[in-house]
């Protein structure tokens, strides 16, 4: 196959039209047996005139035909499909193999041990999706805070309640075989093709329980409300696992956890895993209208029907610190994302329409060990300190702080709604957010406010809402591990995804589930140990 990329053309142009034009720049536009069909297209508002821009896959009869046009033709590149495959290992497994957290990662690790003949357990603290839905819902509504079923924690981890963006910065094989286990389990099929791909928050709910049905058609387990409580080791290797549930045994264990399982990270630590302080970030959630976010990233443009909803990723140094957005939601709102009581946390969540009124993104400053100290829990009791001077700042009944942009721009505390209304579900009290963080942090987030607004127009106006905290961006933490992935401290556990701090979203956190189950496979044959 043929890859044909920077394919420009104006926005009411047909996927046709990229086609013959990439037929035309290599050649083959006589070839009758050259088929064709759009691999990406994205768009590109950066010149001035907003464009689609197409890569296209060309297939010939012939490999050898295609190499020798890849090799004759400027921009075009031979792509061979990447095949997965595992290799079975031959050694004995050392006990069962159990899996702790049933977000990305651990269902993805699970998913291909469970095809590998390893039949996993999965452990989750949280409830199923429907029962985990409801009691999201039912704390939106005023309710009380469930601490084991919420943004954060049940089927699907933290990014079932997101935007579902596949986006990445990791270029690996594997997203690949992540696309397609999504597209199986009933993604829509314009993940494949779409340059920013994401499923939506809707569609991602069904997408992830279809896999779980999948996972336990092959033979694995799945036990929700089940948390992990201890780690049991026996002459210097893992044995077994405490749980709500009581012990178990256990020679492999795919710690999947998730960025916010803070009592999992003590309790590694106490088993001995010697634990990382890890850089992240922190900040607030800044909404605006979408079409004002249209406007300044289409211009004349906006509104046009082939244009997807704006979406934007900016970044920029300001206080001598990274300034950046993150997890834009087009059409979305703010989340109440809290997991442990007396905290406010934001995060943000689109549908697959993104038909919402508001955009919304992260807005934070990275931070690091100079900020609070090199003791690895030293980062979450940071990230504490915030969560509880955001809950005591809007009143202690998880109503969130909000200011708006011109206010915090110039320190003053107040929240002067206009245009833009406010989507966080619990209410907002107006507070002065940049008393939340360190003044360091607080003129950082300022200068990047300003900074952006340079870069796109309208994204500092003063009639934007800013809500806070967004303090859960990623792990504060990291568990070493070696070249097998599996844990420098304690044989038989493998740390993994977001949580031990080798992943930041959905397709990188299932790849780096996927890297794990593979390492164990081809280590270990089947049998329950």
């Amino acid at each position: 196959m043929l890859l044909v990329d920077g394919i420009r053309l104006p926005l009411n142009a047909q996927a046709e039209q990229a086609i013959e034009q990439a037929k035309r720049r290599c050649g083959l536009a006589h070839r009758a047996d050259c088929s064709g069909e759009i691999h990406k297209v994205s768009v590109d508002a950066r010149r001035g005139r907003v464009m689609l821009v197409y890569a296209v896959a060309l297939a010939l009869p012939q490999v050898a035909e295609e190499a020798a046009v890849a090799q004759r033709v400027q921009g075009v590149r031979l792509a061979a499909p990447q095949a997965f495959a595992i290799a079975p290992g031959a050694g004995a497994l050392p006990g069962p193999v159990v899996v702790c957290g049933l977000g990305p990662a651990g269902l993805f690790a699970a998913l291909e041990l469970a095809e590998a003949g390893h039949a996993p357990l999965v452990l989750e603290r949280g409830p199923d999706m429907a029962a985990r839905r409801a009691a999201v819902e039912a704390f939106e509504a005023g309710g009380p805070l469930d601490a084991d079923a919420n943004i954060q924690f049940g089927e699907g981890g933290a990014g079932t309640f997101s935007d579902g963006k596949l986006t990445s910065r990791i270029n690996d094989p594997l997203c690949g075989r992540v696309l397609e286990r999504l597209l199986a389990a009933g993604a829509p099929q314009e993940i494949a093709w779409r340059g920013r791909p994401h499923i939506g928050t809707d569609r991602l709910r069904e997408v992830f329980v279809a896999l779980r049905e999948r996972l336990c058609a092959l033979g694995g387990q799945v036990r929700f409300g089940t948390t992990l409580t201890g780690l049991k080791t026996a002459g210097g290797r893992l044995v077994g696992v405490e749980t709500t549930d009581g012990p178990l045994p256990c020679g492999v264990l795919v710690l999947a956890c998730g960025h916010s399982a803070r009592d999992t990270f003590r309790q590694a630590a106490d088993a001995g895993v010697v634990l990382e302080a890890k850089p992240f970030s922190v900040g607030v959630r800044i909404e605006h209208l979408q079409r004002d976010i249209d406007a300044g990233l289409y211009h004349e443009a906006a509104g046009h029907p082939a244009l997807p909803p704006g979406e934007y990723q900016l970044a920029a140094r300001a206080g001598g610190r990274g300034v950046y957005t993150f997890c834009m939601c087009p059409g979305g709102t703010v989340m109440a994302a809290a997991s442990e009581a007396g905290g406010v946390v934001t995060n943000g969540m689109s549908l697959h329409a993104r038909s919402g009124p508001n955009a919304n993104a992260a807005l934070v400053a990275g931070v690091g060990p100079e900020d609070f100290g090199p003791d690895p829990f030293a980062g979450i009791a940071f990230q504490q300190l915030l969560e509880r001077a955001a809950f005591a700042a809007g009143g202690k009944d998880y109503t969130a702080p909000a200011e708006t942009a011109g206010s915090f721009a110039a320190g003053e505390g107040q929240l002067r709604l206009g245009s833009v209304q406010p989507s966080y579900p619990r209410g907002v009290r107006a507070a002065d957010l940049g008393a939340l963080f360190p003044a360091g942090i607080a003129g950082a987030l300022r200068g990047g406010l300003a900074a952006f607004g340079r870069k796109l127009p309208g994204f500092d106006a003063p009639h934007a809402v800013l809500t806070g905290v967004e303090s859960r961006t990623s792990s504060p933490v990291r568990m070493p591990r070696g070249e097998g992935l599996e844990s420098l401290d304690i044989p038989g556990l493998w740390p993994c995804g977001e949580g031990a701090g080798y992943a930041g979203g959905i397709m990188s956190a299932a790849v780096d589930g996927i890297r794990v189950a593979r390492q164990i496979a081809e280590r270990y044959r089947p049998g329950a140990g």
